[in-house]
C-alpha cells in the first residue's frame, strides 16, 4: 500500500494543468478513447498532472460503485495502512480509508472492462512519454464521513516501481459542500500553489507518482474511488 506522510523533493512544476475534455469507458467508440488518451498524455507531458471530467459515463460509474458497495457489504474491505512489509501499520489518525484490491479474474465485468481501458491507456502513454509502464495495480477505496489521508507521496522510497497514479471517482451527485477534495501540491508539500479536485463521479486524475505530494481532505459523506498505479518492471 502507499506510504504515509513524506518529505518530497523541492523541484516540482508550478504551472497548473488544463482540464481535459470528456470521455467514456464503454459507450464511446474506440476512436473517442484515442482522443481522450492523446489529450491526457499531452497534459502529463506538459505538467505531469491531468484531470479528466466525465472519463466514464454516469452509468459506467454506477456499475463500478455498485460493485464496490457490494464488495464492502460482503465484508471484503480492510482498513488501509501506511508503509510496506515489516513497516506496514494501520494508523487511522494518518489514513482513514478502507480498501479492497481488485482482481479482474474474479470481480466481474465492470472491473474487467476498467482493466481493459487501463491497458489501452498504458499503451497510449508509453507511446507518447516512453515511461516504460508495465503493470497495473488498483483498489476500491471508501472513506467514511470525516475520514482523511494526510500528505504523502505514492512511491515508496525503497521500492520505486510506481510511476503513474490514476484515481477515478465513483461518487454520485457530489456537491461542493460535501468537500472530500484531493489536494495536489504543485511545488512543495503543505504550501501553495496547490490544485484541488472535487471527487465528482466519473472524474479521473492522473499524475506522476514520485512528483506530487497530495492529501485527501475530510468529506461530509461517504467518498468512493478506484485508485490505481501503473508500475515499471522490477
Amino acid at each position: 500500500m502507499e506510504q504515509g506522510p513524506s518529505v518530497p523533493p523541492a523541484d516540482r512544476p508550478g504551472s497548473a494543468p488544463a482540464v481535459l475534455p470528456q470521455g467514456s469507458l464503454c459507450s464511446s467508440p474506440e476512436p473517442a478513447f484515442g482522443v481522450i488518451h492523446e489529450a491526457l498524455g499531452a497534459e502529463l507531458e506538459a505538467h505531469g498532472l491531468a484531470v479528466v471530467p466525465g472519463f466514464l459515463s454516469p452509468a459506467e460509474v454506477g456499475l463500478l460503485r455498485s460493485c464496490a458497495a457490494a464488495t464492502r457489504a460482503g465484508g471484503r474491505f480492510r482498513p488501509a495502512g501506511v508503509g510496506r512489509g515489516p513497516s506496514f501499520r494501520i494508523r487511522p489518525e494518518v489514513r482513514g480509508d478502507e480498501v479492497y484490491w481488485l482482481d479482474a479474474g474474479r470481480d466481474g465485468h465492470a472491473v474487467s472492462a476498467w482493466m481493459a481501458r487501463m491497458e489501452g491507456l498504458r499503451a497510449a502513454i508509453n507511446a507518447r512519454l516512453f515511461l516504460g509502464l508495465f503493470g497495473y495495480e488498483a483498489h476500491f477505496s471508501h472513506y467514511p464521513p470525516g475520514a482523511s489521508y494526510q500528505i504523502h507521496l505514492d512511491r515508496f522510497a525503497d521500492a520505486p516501481l510506481r510511476t503513474l497514479s490514476v484515481v477515478l471517482y465513483l461518487n454520485r451527485n457530489w456537491r461542493s459542500g460535501d468537500d472530500g477534495r484531493l489536494r495536489i501540491y504543485l511545488e512543495r508539500a503543505g504550501c501553495r500553489p496547490w490544485r484541488d479536485v472535487m471527487p465528482a463521479g466519473g472524474t479521473l486524475v492522473a499524475f506522476l507518482s514520485d512528483r506530487f505530494p497530495h492529501e485527501v481532505l475530510p468529506a461530509a459523506r461517504s467518498r468512493w474511488s478506484l485508485t490505481g498505479w501503473f508500475t515499471r518492471r522490477p
